[in-house]
């Protein structure tokens, strides 16, 4: 098995220079390229990458340890990801076209012709994350949707599948190249100094990230003190709350429990769907059923040494909170370095709001804390309590939902998918997907990660007013050769003008 630092080799200044310089050569001719034509570079993509699915594979569980099975599914994802948005490109909506025709009689001024689309932001740069080696790294959801906005990429690998990333890379620019795509419009690049570099670099238009808070916030903070500050998106941490009414667990308690643990175990808990919370009603008699299935659980190789620590170090702060028992712990042989046993204490929700602070935070990896409250109004000021966080679910039961809708409403200002009877581990790749949350979640609560909606984070909108036909994109012309759905004077409609 291949040995696995938390470090890969820093990309030559040089070549780095070299290969920004590339992506901005390559940015105009891009971002005029035809949806029709990018839709047949992404769809190449999937199909050289889905063609090398064994290849890729074997060098993924080869650096991360992760099963055969899981990474396949991986492939599949990403492909279909890329597919997705080339789907997308050819339906159009993502141009968001508005045109409002002159109107000599409007008041208390004439108004102009003005015709508005969106557009490509310019270069951007992705840094991929540890926890999926294909389907948030090198070909996944941002790169897929910034090469489908027309804009050029570059990616700052991760350390954790170095090998992996660049045979991925290798593909990739085989075939978006290979169909047309301007040459140096993807790249790969490795480092942690590189990632920051190519981010302060003047042409880079906005960058993306999946990772923990401290880096998401601090790269952050970097697109902001650039001279020429540019977006930044980041989907960061979250505590993924999960709350069971006594209806629901008086229901299905058994269900709840081999749930519950399957979701904050499944990838050893390195997912940022996992449910680090779970609030069940006072007088619960669920411990024995929760010891035995998390012991259940065997030890398992995380991803790299750095998090694997980093699970240990915040399993052992969390046992040692004032008020928290341990329920179940699955330990590790003292030389395991690479690996992770599961950890679920419990608490009551006075030592949770005590302390916030310890109990409040991430654990990246197989752990998770259970609280218990008092009624509707415990349930409330759980809710009150926490942060910005990517999912938040209810399992209740049907004659239970008007006693719910408060907690929904405040689940909602607090989240950005709200899931029912069900487990927020798994996230489905489609058009009405939203992956984001409020701070610490992500920075921009209003975009996805995930979903055809993704691609409006690398897009921009101008306006051409009074423009003569000639100088019209394809998409604000009077005949619409594009065929896309527009809003003309207020009304949705393809019809040419």
């Amino acid at each position: 098995m291949t040995a696995i630092t938390d470090s890969s080799p820093e990309t030559d200044p040089g070549e780095l220079t070299a290969t920004i310089d590339a992506l901005a050569a390559a940015a105009p001719a891009l971002a005029s390229s035809s949806p029709m034509a990018r839709a047949q570079a992404l769809t190449a993509v999937a199909d050289a990458l889905d063609a090398s699915v064994d290849e890729l594979v074997s060098l993924a569980h080869d650096e991360t340890g992760l099963p055969v099975p899981r990474l396949t599914g991986e492939v599949a994802r990403t492909t279909g990801q890329l597919r997705l948005f080339a789907g997308e490109l050819e339906e159009g909506s993502w141009l968001d076209v508005v045109i409002d025709t002159a109107d000599p009689d409007a008041k208390p001024l004439p108004r102009p012709d003005l015709r508005r689309m969106q557009v490509a932001a310019g270069p951007v740069v992705v840094f991929a994350a540890s926890n999926f080696p294909f389907a948030f790294s090198v070909a996944g959801g941002d790169t897929a949707s910034a090469l489908a906005a027309g804009c050029p990429v570059v990616v700052k690998a991760h350390p954790g599948h170095s090998a992996t990333s660049r045979r991925t890379a290798e593909i990739v620019v085989d075939a978006w190249e290979g169909a047309g795509m301007p040459a140096g419009s993807f790249a790969l690049v490795e480092g942690q100094q590189a990632g920051v570099t190519a981010l302060e670099h003047p042409a880079i238009a906005a960058g993306a990230f999946t990772g923990s808070e401290s880096g998401g916030t601090a790269l952050a903070r970097i697109a902001a003190d650039r001279e020429v500050p540019v977006p930044f998106y980041a989907e960061m941490g979250s505590l993924n709350p999960v709350f069971v009414t006594p209806g629901a667990l008086a229901a299905r308690g058994d269900a709840i429990v081999a749930g519950y643990v399957s979701s904050f175990t499944l990838g050893v808990g390195q997912f940022c769907t996992k449910p680090g919370l779970l609030f069940v009603p006072r007088g619960h008699d669920l411990d024995e059923r929760l010891a035995a299935a998390v012991t259940e659980v065997e030890p398992a190789r995380m991803l790299v040494a750095r998090i694997a620590e980093a699970n240990r170090e915040g399993q052992a702060a969390l046992s040692q909170v004032p008020g928290v028992r341990t329920i179940a712990a699955v330990a590790t042989e003292a030389d395991a370095e690479l690996f992770g046993g599961p950890l679920l204490v419990a608490t009551d929700l006075d030592t949770l709001l005590e302390h916030r602070d310890a109990l409040l935070s991430e654990c990246f990896g197989p752990t998770s804390v259970l609280v218990e409250y008092d009624g509707p109004q415990g349930a409330l000021a759980a809710a009150s309590a926490l942060q910005g966080t990517l999912t938040a679910t209810i399992h209740a039961e049907e004659g239970e939902t008007a006693e719910v809708a408060p907690l929904v409403q405040l689940l909602r200002d607090r989240a950005g998918r709200l899931v029912w009877n069900g487990w927020p581990t798994g996230v489905a790749v489609s058009r009405a997907m939203h992956h984001g949350g409020p701070f610490p979640a992500t920075n921009h609560a209003a975009f996805t990660s995930v979903g055809g909606s993704a691609i409006r984070r690398f897009l921009r909108p101008v306006v051409y007013q009074d423009y003569p036909a000639a100088l019209l994109p394809p998409a604000l012309q009077d005949a619409n050769p594009l065929g896309v759905l527009r809003r003309v004077d207020g009304e949705f409609t393809r019809a040419s003008i």
